[in-house]
């Protein structure tokens, strides 16, 4: 594998980003969203988030994954952010979501956030609890059925948080 680099996405890891994200959005197994993002749509969306990153392949300068971070309410809450990330299908497994992860800790507190918070881990996606629990996130609970998989049978949701 070679070495990669997390850092502030820009306009021209868009067309990238968004294929990452749709990957992931069409799989219908980890995000809410059921509509994928087109460059336009997919430049507005990165762009609304308090910061985006991605994972850069050095020296390919290919983009293998990515996060968004924002907040995961308003007001008396504004303090708690919310976070999503995706990795491209054949760079999983190689410990890219983890280096995700920490940024966005690093960045979360940058940003003056208290709390990262996840508020619908689909009970299956082991590899995303696994790197959450591995730094010291906490689940919460368990809500039965709280995601509808793409085959539109129900999964349980685990949210987690983390002082940042």
């Amino acid at each position: 594998m070679e070495k990669i680099i997390i850092r502030k996405y820009t306009e021209k890891d868009i067309p990238a980003m968004c294929g990452i994200w749709n990957e992931v959005v069409e799989e219908g197994v980890a995000f809410p969203q059921e509509e994928t993002l087109t460059e336009k749509t997919g430049s507005a969306f990165f762009a609304s988030q308090t910061y985006c990153a991605v994972a850069e392949e050095t020296e390919s300068k290919k983009i293998a994954g990515l996060y968004i971070l924002h907040p995961n309410n308003v007001g008396r809450c504004g303090h708690i952010a919310n976070a999503s990330y995706a990795v491209k299908s054949d760079c999983r497994r190689l410990h890219i979501g983890e280096l995700l992860v920490k940024d966005c800790l690093t960045q979360a507190h940058a940003a003056n956030f208290r709390i990262l918070q996840f508020n619908a881990v689909v009970a299956t996606n082991i590899h995303a609890r696994h790197i959450y629990e591995r730094l010291g996130f906490i689940q919460l609970g368990t809500i039965k059925g709280g995601f509808k998989m793409k085959d539109g049978h129900f999964e349980d949701i685990c949210p987690y948080y983390r002082e940042v």
